[in-house]
């Protein structure tokens, strides 16, 4: 074996001692979001039923790809009612489309690009990324912290469902703010 060989073999050797896959450890994450209701106020929300898989780097700190799939009909803003109207046919129709997905093309700096899916609508999407570190806990699981941020407009994804107020203005807000904290454990 020449040394380009033997150099090469050993970069790639060491780079998996580094990286590796990591399952997020969903009770200590959130898929949160926030969108104006009435015009005057925010309403929270998040998913309850979530999974997902990201490969990371430690030596380089560089997260090289994330997937994600959240149960639609997990949607909880804390109001029945209102969870129920978000599960039918004006919102998110969760029947015919069960999954919400997140796919990672790229990181470029404080930025993550990828292919968010809603309601069987696939659209690029930009968010705010912030690499949080990674840590051996008490266990001796390595985990990872990452964090993404952003805002998108539910029209872009069918979900156009409204009613105009008579003092102007409508009842839900096009802009939805997301909030994904994510916590992985290293794949044994």
């Amino acid at each position: 074996m020449n040394f380009k060989k033997l150099t090469l073999a050993s970069l790639i050797t060491a780079s998996a001692l580094f990286a590796g896959t990591y399952n997020v450890d969903t009770s200590h994450s959130n898929i949160g979001f926030k969108v104006k209701h009435l015009m005057i106020t925010n309403v929270s929300g998040k998913f309850d039923k979530f999974s997902g898989t990201f490969d990371y780097d430690e030596k380089t700190k560089t997260l090289n790809s994330l997937t994600g799939n959240i149960e639609a009909s997990s949607i909880n803003t804390e109001n029945e009612k209102r969870d129920e109207h978000l599960k039918s046919a004006d919102f998110f129709e969760v029947t015919k489309y069960p999954n919400l997905t997140f796919k990672l093309d790229k990181i470029s700096g404080d930025n993550a690009y990828g292919k968010l899916t809603i309601h069987g609508i696939t659209k690029d999407v930009k968010l705010d990324f912030e690499n949080n570190g990674s840590i051996t806990d008490p266990w001796g699981n390595k985990r990872v912290g990452l964090s993404l941020s952003g805002k998108i407009n539910r029209k872009d994804f069918a979900l156009s469902w409204n009613k105009a107020l008579e003092t102007g203005g409508v009842v839900v807000g096009e802009k939805i703010k997301l909030d994904i904290e994510l916590e992985g454990i290293l794949a044994k």
